[in-house]
């Protein structure tokens, strides 16, 4: 097959066959395709898509280039999450306790943050002696006995996926749909889940910026589930403030265990509370969304999700006293307060600077390579309507240095819009497609 005939095709809009789109993964595979003609590859696809077939072979074919995760052996419906990232997103740490302590099998592959989208990986690394690297055989174990593995991607899912992303990155080509798609269902349908719940961001903080681009990514991945036999809905949630109070894997990791205990309210339980609902759902342990939510609350108030995280830490090798003492987790030596400077509401937050500000701190990471503060990162004290006065605390900020931690929070400064009149109410949930 002569792969520039393949390029051409793309390039002037034509519609690939499944044998065409196999052998372009097989090519980026094993490696007998160049760099160069990939990426003309992937610049045709930017600019003239794929449509709902086409996407759907490109993800199953992705998703089948490794080796895939058989849970046959876990009993009942497994169900799965995955958010296109966030800033103070720790939706994961709440809601896979929760659904498991259902009876629902849990077995989420998360990834490493990169730029000011948080990884649940580093908050779980957060914890000390906390074990990510899970092998097949041992997740398959523990979900038998648990219900819940939280695990790090392995080496050997999805090869074509890690490829094709790099090359996106370096190219130009990260803002296609498909591809978006395909790099985010081919890793879910890999993992094993019967039902896939997408929690798809939008707003300043996220890399949707309005609705129908993240309506539009919804369905794509919506309909793609149609196409390959999986169940999937897809939560448009907002960005226009970070979802929780706490920014930063520590941090983060404590407001996860406040939830639980039943201690904290708001967007952060709301959400996830939502996404565990749905699936629950798919997972058909409950017959309608409010049930599930109805559930899962019940299970923050009788501790039963509280209990649930306590049996993964002791199970993946963390230690379960940081529930009760906060101090055993990592915390940066140095701190530096934000300030409102005038009378009035919270009116806006610029949550990508937010987020940015977080990198300063050291919370996250540029590149893929950059060792990150576990201990460093932002705890936010208002949100949007909040009335304040001059001179009283927006946020928190800590760091390794006290450098660090003035430019954090001059960026963190500037974010923040304090205006005389009150904002007009933003839903935190968009819409929900499956």
């Amino acid at each position: 097959m002569n792969f520039v005939d393949m390029i051409i095709k793309k390039r002037d809009g034509g519609k690939l066959s499944a044998k065409e789109i196999a052998a372009f993964v097989k090519g980026v595979t094993d490696g007998s395709l160049p760099d160069y003609q990939i990426s003309a590859f992937l610049m045709a696809v930017l600019f003239r898509g794929m449509d709902a077939e086409e996407t759907a072979h490109l993800t199953m074919e992705m998703a089948n280039s490794g080796s895939v995760f058989d849970l046959s052996a876990v009993a009942g419906k497994k169900a799965d999450k995955h958010s296109t990232g966030g800033v103070a997103d720790t939706t994961t740490l709440i809601l896979a306790p929760l659904v498991a302590s259902t009876g629902v099998p849990v077995v989420k592959m998360s990834g490493r943050g990169l730029g000011f989208s948080g990884g649940t990986i580093d908050k779980l690394e957060s914890i000390p002696g906390f074990r990510v690297n899970i092998s097949e055989q041992e997740a398959i174990a523990y979900a038998q006995k648990s219900n819940l593995v939280l695990m790090s991607q392995t080496d050997t899912l999805t090869p074509a996926d890690r490829k094709l992303y790099a090359l996106r990155d370096v190219t130009g080509t990260v803002d296609s749909l498909p591809l978006i798609a395909a790099s985010i269902m081919s890793k879910k349908i890999a993992a094993g889940a019967d039902g896939i719940v997408l929690d798809v961001k939008c707003g300043s903080g996220a890399f949707m910026k309005d609705l129908p681009s993240a309506q539009a990514l919804a369905k794509t991945m919506a309909d793609m589930g149609h196409h390959v036999g999986r169940k999937v809905t897809a939560v448009i949630s907002s960005m226009a403030q970070p979802l929780g109070q706490n920014i930063g894997n520590r941090l983060e990791v404590i407001e996860a265990i406040e939830v639980l205990k039943g201690n904290v309210k708001g967007d952060l339980l709301e959400v996830s509370l939502l996404l565990g609902g749905h699936m629950l759902l798919l997972s058909e342990r409950v017959q309608t969304v409010e049930e599930g939510i109805s559930l899962l609350q019940k299970q923050i108030d009788n501790g039963a999700g509280l209990a649930k995280f306590r049996e993964l830490l002791l199970q993946q090798g963390g230690d379960p006293a940081i529930i009760e003492d906060y101090g055993k987790l990592p915390l940066s030596a140095n701190s530096v307060t934000v300030f409102a400077k005038t009378d009035g509401y919270v009116f806006a937050m610029d949550t990508a600077s937010i987020g940015r500000a977080s990198l300063e701190t050291g919370a996250g990471r540029m590149v893929k390579e950059q060792q990150i503060d576990f201990g460093a990162g932002i705890v936010m004290k208002k949100r949007l309507g909040d009335v304040v006065t001059a001179g009283e605390p927006l946020a928190v900020v800590y760091s390794q240095t006290q450098a660090q931690c003035e430019r954090a929070a001059a960026i963190l400064s500037d974010a923040i819009t304090i205006d005389t009149q009150p904002p007009a109410p933003t839903p935190l949930v968009l819409d929900i497609i499956s």
